[in-house]
């Protein structure tokens, strides 16, 4: 286990309450993005999603439980999250035919 296993741990008991930080003033969550990176495994965004993206923010997508769970962090600071929100997987049947 790594030092981030804890605030890992910790991010999972807060995503119910993430999707409420993308109003439109965001309240961070207490996660930078070095804490992300070393704990979760997960791709790079070129953009956020429309209902994510605005100034200032990056986006990484991870897969979990058919989900597809994309984290939005501020460009500023410490790079806190932001938000997040979760897709179900299958809308990706299609892409690959």
């Amino acid at each position: 286990m790594t030092r981030f296993t804890a605030p890992v741990l910790a991010l999972c008991a807060a995503l119910p309450m993430a999707s409420a930080a993308m109003a439109e003033e965001p309240a961070a969550i207490p996660m930078t993005y070095e804490m992300f990176e070393q704990g979760v495994s997960h791709l790079d965004m070129a953009v956020c999603p429309v209902p994510l993206a605005g100034p200032e923010r990056f986006c990484r997508v991870s897969a979990q439980s058919e989900m597809l769970n994309v984290f939005v962090f501020s460009e500023n600071g410490d790079q806190p999250l932001i938000g997040y929100q979760s897709w179900p997987a299958d809308l990706l049947n299609g892409l690959m035919d």
